[in-house]
This record gives C-alpha cells, structure tokens and sequence, in this order.
C-alpha cells in the first residue's frame, strides 16, 4: 500500500518527459580552501550541483542517492507549508551535499526558488526543513541618458536593466505620457542594485531618486520613507509636492493615443456627418493589462452594444471613469479598486476597428477631455516633517544634479 501512494505521490509531484543527466556537476573541493555556502561547510560533502530536468520528480532525485522513501514521504507530507514538493520547477538549480564514504548518500538537499531565496531539507537525524536567503548587499549606482527613440531603447544601448523602465514609468505614471517621449528628452538616475554573496549581479533594487527633463519641463522625483514602521514610501519632487495624482495619465503602460477626445470629428465612412468622440482610444496589443486610473467603486462590468465588455469606476462625487472595448473584464460591481489594479484586458469587442481601450472621463456628471483636466496631486509632505525630507534629498540632489547626460 505504501509503495502505491509514493507511486501515486511522485505523478503528481511532476509528470513529463526524460532527459539524460549527462551535465550533473560534482564538485572536487581542495582540501585546504575552507568553502562555506548555504550555512554548511562543503568542504565536508560530496558536492553535486543539477538543476530540474523534464520528468524529474523530488522522489526520484533523492531516491538515487539514498534517500529511503519513508523519508520522502515524510518531507512530502510534513514540511508542505514550508517546501512543497509537487511545486519544483523545471530549470531551477539544486544542490545534493552527499555524504563523503561509500554510500555517498544525500545529506542535504538545497532548492534555490529564485536567485536569492532557496530552501533547505537536511535529512541528518531528525529531519529539518526551512527556508533561507543568500546574503544580499546593495550598491548605489547612478546613471544618465537622453532618448533617441524611445525610453527602453535608451535603457539597452546603455545596458540598464529593462526594470528601470517600467519604475520610472510607475513614478513618472501621473506627470509624464511615456507613449509621447521625443527625441531630446532626458533622464538621470540614482539607484541601487543587488549583489548576491558580493560577487553575482541581482538586478535593479530600487530607484532612490530622477530626473526627467520632458519637453523642457524639469521634474525631479525622490524617494522617501513616511512611515517607516509601516514601510509606508512614495516619490516627491524638491519642493516636498507628491508626485502621485488622483488619475494616472494613461490606462495603459507604453501605448499610443491612437485617437483623441473630439466633439467635433467628422469620419468619411459615416458622409463626413458630425460623429463626437467622447473618449481617449489607447492602441496596445491585444491582451495588454487595462489599469485602474484612481481608486474607486466599481459601478458597471458588462458586455453591452457597442461598448462591448466595458468597465466603470465611480472614484468620488466629481469623477468616474469608463473603460471600453475589452477582451475580458477583471473586476466585479461593487468592487473596490486602486489606482494601477489591472480591471481587464485590451480587447476588440464592440465596435471597435483594432485592439484599444476607449478611456472616457466623467466630471461632475459630463464627459471631459482628461487631459484638459487639472485632476489634484495627493497630499503633500506634511510641513513638520519638511525640515527632514530637504535635509535627507539634499546630498542625492547635488549627485545627480553633477550627473552629465
């Protein structure tokens, strides 16, 4: 009976196809380097290094080197909250620390869930799972450019991470149309990055602080902690003003407006009659997310007529916004929702002559042009604490303002 429920265990754990274990690598460890690595000393292990292959389960990967499966089925069973064997994922690495004597049985086993966080089952006498973190240092670094085509483009001619991207879009989402970038514009950058055990690259940490310079307009965004029990951060400019609005600009990240808000447009097709459009239409590829421009109440999801599956937000009593032509909706009535949630996907349904989301502005009862509107900031630093926040920018201001483009 046991044997079937490991039988039963290991195919739901991971079914798919064999490969070879040709590339296993065994590490030969001198003896008079002392290396230590996930809290062991891997001068004492037979060390092997592999990483999930199609048709690898966790029972046939331990059970080749030794592991009995009363063990197995006891990690499988007990530790599920902490390592869950049925989740192993084909490419991850992992490491096996073998005992060193004839047996070369496993020991240790090491599952690294991305490239900081792994997870470690020691079998030796009781067994022990938990889950730990390489150690991680951070580097500032700084960076400048100017656009020549677009923001991403500029980011890989100088090898920046295609992160930065979509942060300074998330940062810049209320002051700045990143689909109306010109050639000329510039940006500077004060960031951190990740080094793992000192040496391995870990990507883009965090944006301490920008500038952006957009159609001559000069706009500096730093980072700064309100509350710091609660981790509670946002982005301001040098005058303490925040930079988030009550409406992001956009319901789509890097999309073209692909045809304006226009009472007085006319269209070939229809004899040239007058046909008002009362929305903003945001070309995107199908299936690209639909955000919530401000937190609101959902007051419509629906597919109706030409709206086709369309969305409606009620954010106070001045405003709501609409969201047409969708693919699929996300969001129910009643729901509430906050600024960035996706609420859908870019879609054709309705009449519609390409995939868009028609974006339509209501204020105090009447359809508007969004971007005639002068939608509020959030609130500012308080100015008790002003004192401390221009004390705390004023060195990363002189760096970056010494940054050349």
């Amino acid at each position: 009976m046991k044997h079937l429920i490991l039988a039963t265990l290991a195919a739901i754990i991971f079914t798919a196809c064999e490969n070879t274990k040709d590339d296993i690598i065994e590490e030969t460890i001198p003896q008079e380097t002392i290396i230590e690595q996930y809290g062991y000393i891997l001068n004492d292990f037979n060390v092997v290094r592999d990483t999930i292959r199609n048709g690898d389960t966790f029972g046939d990967i331990l059970n080749a080197n030794g592991v009995s499966q009363d063990q197995i089925l006891e990690v499988a069973n007990k530790f599920r909250d902490s390592f869950d064997v049925r989740k192993i994922r084909v490419g991850k690495p992992y490491v096996l620390l073998n005992s060193k004597d004839s047996l070369n049985k496993t020991q240790v086993f090491i599952y690294e869930t991305n490239k900081v966080d792994y997870a470690v089952i020691d079998f030796r006498n009781e067994i022990n799972c938990y889950n730990s973190q390489k150690p991680v240092h951070y580097v500032e670094k700084v960076a400048s450019g100017v656009i020549t085509s677009s923001l991403s483009a500029t980011m890989e001619e100088q090898n920046l991470s295609p992160y930065m991207t979509d942060q300074l879009a998330s940062i810049y989402a209320w002051t700045i149309n990143f689909f109306k970038l010109q050639p000329g514009d510039r940006f500077k950058v004060v960031y951190s990055q990740k080094f793992i055990n000192d040496t391995i690259p870990g990507g883009l940490d965090e944006i301490k602080a920008a500038y952006f310079e957009h159609g001559g307009k000069k706009l500096y965004a730093f980072k700064y902690t309100t509350d710091s029990i609660e981790n509670i951060s946002g982005y301001y400019d040098e005058n303490a003003n925040n930079l988030k609005r009550a409406f992001l600009k956009a319901p789509v990240k890097f999309s073209r407006i692909s045809s304006r808000y226009n009472l007085t447009r006319r269209i070939k097709y229809y004899g040239y009659k007058l046909r008002p459009h009362r929305g903003t239409d945001f070309a995107a590829p199908i299936g690209t997310p639909i955000l919530a421009t401000a937190d609101g109440t959902v007051t419509k999801s629906e597919r109706k007529g030409g709206n086709g599956n369309y969305v409606k937000i009620n954010h106070n009593s001045t405003y709501d916004t609409q969201y047409l032509h969708m693919k699929a909706r996300n969001v129910k009535v009643g729901q509430r929702v906050s600024q960035g949630d996706v609420i859908g996907w870019i879609g054709m349904t309705g009449n519609t002559g390409g995939p868009h989301v028609c974006y339509r502005f209501w204020k105090n009862g009447k359809e508007v042009d969004p971007f005639k509107e002068d939608t509020p900031f959030s609130q500012p630093l308080p100015k008790a604490i002003h004192e401390q926040y221009f004390s705390t920018i004023a060195p990363i201001k002189d760096k970056m303002d010494c940054l050349v483009f």
